[in-house]
Parts: C-alpha cells; sequence; structure tokens
C-alpha cells in the first residue's frame, strides 16, 4: 500500500514538473545556420552547446493565470546558458504570481554552427516574442503583455530585442504581422555597456576579441535606448564585481533622457549573485519590487 502511494506521489510530482517543451525553427529553417548536426552538452550543469533552440512553457493554472507572460532569457557570459538557476527557477517564481513563463534556450554566438553569430541570440529570442505573440490565445495571454527577463548576459539580450526593431528572424507569412519588440522588460545584474564598463567574457564571446569601436558602440546597449524602448525596471548590487553596477545606471540615464518609463533598483550588497534565492533579506526584496512594478504595467 505505502509503495503504491509512493508511486503514485512520484508520477504526480513528475506531472507539475513536466513542461511543453516547443522547438521555435521549423526543421531545416533555423536561419544563420551552417546545417551542422549538434548535440545539446552540459558541463557543471551548465548548457554549453545546444542541438537547436528551444522554449519550454512554465505555465501556472488557468484559474490563476493572468493574461501576463515573460520569456526567461538566461546568462551565461554568451558561452554557457544558466539555464535552472537563471531560467527554470526564476520561471517557477513567476508562476507563483499567476504569470506565464518561457525559458528560451537559445543558441550561443560561440556555436560552430552560426554564420553571423553576433544576431543568433537575438535572432531566436525575436523569434520567442512573435510565437507568444501568434499562439498567445493556446495559453491564455494576451498578446499586448509579454515581456521578457534576463540576468547578466541575458540582461543585455533581453535589452537588444528591447531596442533592435530589425526583424532577424526571417519568419514569413503571417509572421510578419507580429512585432519583435517585447512589451516590457526586466534587468536583473545586466551587461549593457561593451566599452569602459564591459564584462569582457561577454563581449567576447558575442563580438569577438578583435571587435571594431563601431560595432563596440552599437552594441552597448544604452546607445540604442529610444522613446520608444518598452518600460524597464533594473536591479543590480552596487558591490557586483562581474558586471559593473554602472551597466544599469548608464541604461536607466538613456530611459530618462528619452522618457522611457521605468525605475532602478540598486541595492548595496548581493553581488552578481541576484536571483530566487539570495543571502541578503535586502537583495531579496527585489521580487517584491519585481511583482509590484509589473502589476502597474499590466493595470494599464
Amino acid at each position: 500500500m505505502k509503495k503504491s502511494l509512493f508511486i503514485l506521489l512520484i508520477s504526480f510530482l513528475a506531472q507539475l514538473s513536466a513542461q511543453e517543451k516547443i522547438t521555435l525553427w521549423p526543421k531545416g529553417q533555423m536561419p544563420n545556420s551552417k546545417g551542422l548536426s549538434l548535440k545539446t552538452e552540459e558541463k557543471d550543469g551548465r548548457i554549453v552547446q545546444i542541438k537547436e533552440t528551444e522554449l519550454f512553457a512554465f505555465l501556472p493554472p488557468k484559474e490563476e493565470r493572468k493574461p501576463m507572460a515573460v520569456i526567461v532569457i538566461p546568462g551565461g557570459g554568451y558561452y554557457k546558458l544558466t539555464y535552472d538557476l537563471g531560467g527554470y527557477q526564476i520561471a517557477k517564481w513567476f508562476n507563483t504570481q499567476g504569470i506565464s513563463a518561457f525559458v528560451l534556450n537559445y543558441r550561443l554566438p560561440t556555436s560552430p554552427d552560426v554564420i553571423q553569430k553576433e544576431i543568433a541570440p537575438l535572432q531566436d529570442v525575436q523569434a520567442a516574442v512573435k510565437y507568444l505573440r501568434k499562439n498567445a490565445g493556446q495559453y491564455g495571454i494576451s498578446p499586448e503583455q509579454i515581456g521578457v527577463i534576463g540576468t547578466s548576459a541575458g540582461g543585455h539580450l533581453a535589452a537588444t530585442v528591447s531596442n533592435i526593431s530589425t526583424d532577424y528572424t526571417e519568419l514569413k507569412g503571417d509572421w510578419e504581422n507580429f512585432s519583435t519588440i517585447p512589451n516590457f522588460a526586466i534587468l536583473v545584474s545586466p551587461v549593457i555597456d561593451f566599452g569602459e564598463f564591459a564584462h569582457v567574457g561577454s563581449r567576447n564571446s558575442l563580438l569577438g576579441e578583435n571587435a571594431s569601436p563601431e560595432k563596440i558602440k552599437e552594441y552597448s546597449m544604452q546607445n540604442r535606448v529610444t522613446e520608444k524602448t518598452p518600460p524597464t525596471i533594473l536591479f543590480h548590487a552596487q558591490n557586483d564585481k562581474t558586471v559593473p553596477v554602472m551597466n544599469s545606471i548608464l541604461y536607466y540615464q538613456q530611459m530618462i533622457k528619452n522618457k522611457v518609463k521605468g525605475a532602478l533598483f540598486i541595492f548595496p550588497e548581493g553581488e552578481h549573485k541576484i536571483g530566487i534565492t539570495n543571502k541578503s533579506e535586502l537583495t531579496d526584496n527585489w521580487k517584491k519590487l519585481c511583482s509590484d512594478w509589473l502589476k502597474t504595467i499590466g493595470n494599464k
């Protein structure tokens, strides 16, 4: 009897943890690809190479589901993906807020399969935004309340998709009717600047070690903010030694200059570890601040 109950419990928990895997690109139609047959590889709990772009759906119960949804973009310096800590765990927290979350395992620019390395991650997140807008009804979400959240280098990608309006997906037909720009953005300890305050590893992975000054300026996201940048909230720790807090400050300064609605919260501690589990109670408040801010976005 006890064994039967245990098996039922394991089965129930497995169902709860099972998520829908969405393959974004139709077979043979992934742009910017050499057509190589790759295998997904992990090292120390991080994905270092993916076979194909994946989107994992984490959905709250229908009775609690709000119209809002977020695409969760893991960090990892553009050479690995922190898909669990910076992906699945964040998605599960959003579910507790009644918000649907979709974790994006995007192509890394270091992949031997990509042709133009710097646009491969952007193509994937743009396709994810389009996919959710096109299929919003299937997931019980609003196509006008789809945002992005990115941590570290994932924050750079979230800022990139928020500001680069050129559609790199190459998707045709009715796909062309859907914008690639999200409705809001959440940036946590984001890489923004590729110049003076750069996280050098992220810059080298995305642009190469010998990137030109013009390319560095182009991909320093504070330079891309305009009045069309979606509402954005930023969180950073003052003592972050990996990605200097000036990254968030530079971005927010341009938001103010361009009258983009949003907020910036700088915590005195937290280092480069702001996430679902935080050592400091003060830093852990980013989740409540984020939740309260999203309510103001969702009510409009």
